[in-house]
This record gives structure tokens, C-alpha cells and sequence, in this order.
């Protein structure tokens, strides 16, 4: 059974995230983690709008903070979030591919931790960051999910995370939330 969601998005990742969320149900049983690119200008309020559209309860991840089931963590801008098995650690070292938080080390230490218990979920975005981590899951045994490019505000994320990863499941946004309820029920069949 898996044990832990890590999404990434980048352009148009508010809108896209908020839809993905929406879709999963309150008694989600996975801890997830967004990561999402943005600026470090001034205080944060993604986890405010975030938590706006999700039945779970959605907060900035600080430090060692301990993952929980359906509670959803964000990443704060300027830090890279490392899972570890049972918390997030936070890191100020060097931006990868242009980005702090990266989603590619989100989800690289996701599979790092969790093996074939992570979970995967690019979403649209203007780069190729999380197309690396997306391929570590898959090749630890994890499940990587990818929103359709053609819906995509920015198709360049879901499409390089295509390319590289060879994922289970490419869907709409309206579909991610309820996948991510049946992967976490363990109804879904691994491909």
C-alpha cells in the first residue's frame, strides 16, 4: 500500500493543484506533499488558497515536520523539501534546474524513503523539473501519475515527466483526485 503523494507544479499549478485536491475525499489516507515553484517575495499564502478548495487540512511544511495522513504539506518557497521516512526536512542548498524547492528532490527523496509506497504526480508547469524524480519512483517501484499535456496550461512538465518516467496513469485533472483515492484504498492494480 502506498504511504505517501508528492505533487509538483509550476505555471499554472495553483488552479491545477486546487483541482487535484478538490478531487480527493476527506478521509484521504496518505500524507501529501505539494511542491510547487513560486516566488520568495513576502509571506506565504499558498497553503491559505490551497486549503480553501481541499477537505484535508493544508499547511506550510517547517522543518522535521512529521508527515500525517490526509494532511497536506507545502513546500515553502526557497527551500528544497527531502522526505524522509515519517517527516520533511528542509534545505537551503543550491536551486536545481533553476528552482528551490525542486520537485525533482522531492520526489527523488520520496522514492528514496518509501520505495515502491511513493506515489508520483506531475502537473503542468514550464520545465522539466520533476521529470528526473518521476523516473526514480517509477524505477523503485512507485506509481507516477501525470496530467494530460494537452490540458495543461504548460505542457512542458507533464511532457518531459512522459518522456522519462513511462507513467501509469496520464489523466485530466478532474480524474487525479479520485486515482489518488483508489491508489491510496489499494483498489488500483499496479501497471
Amino acid at each position: 500500500m502506498s504511504q505517501i503523494v508528492v505533487i509538483g507544479a509550476s505555471m499554472g499549478g495553483l488552479n491545477a493543484v486546487e483541482r487535484v485536491l478538490r478531487g480527493l475525499p476527506g478521509d484521504f489516507a496518505l500524507p501529501v506533499l505539494v511542491v510547487q515553484h513560486r516566488s520568495e517575495d513576502g509571506p506565504s499564502l499558498l497553503a491559505g488558497l490551497l486549503g480553501r478548495h481541499s477537505p484535508l487540512q493544508v499547511c506550510e511544511a517547517e522543518d522535521k515536520v512529521q508527515l500525517r495522513p490526509g494532511c497536506v504539506l507545502v513546500a515553502p518557497a526557497g527551500y528544497h523539501s527531502l522526505v524522509e521516512r515519517g517527516h520533511v526536512s528542509l534545505s537551503t542548498e543550491a536551486e536545481v534546474r533553476y528552482s528551490r524547492p525542486s520537485i525533482d528532490v522531492a520526489l527523488e527523496t520520496a522514492a528514496e524513503a518509501y520505495g515502491d509506497r511513493a506515489v508520483g504526480v506531475v502537473l503542468t508547469g514550464a520545465n522539466d523539473d520533476g521529470a528526473h524524480g518521476l523516473a526514480e519512483v517509477r524505477r523503485r517501484g512507485g506509481v507516477a501519475v501525470v496530467q494530460d499535456p494537452a490540458e495543461a496550461e504548460s505542457r512542458s512538465m507533464p511532457e518531459a515527466a512522459i518522456a522519462a518516467a513511462d507513467p501509469q496513469w496520464i489523466l485530466g485533472l478532474e480524474e487525479i483526485g479520485p486515482r489518488l483515492a483508489a491508489i491510496a484504498a489499494g483498489a488500483e492494480v499496479r501497471r
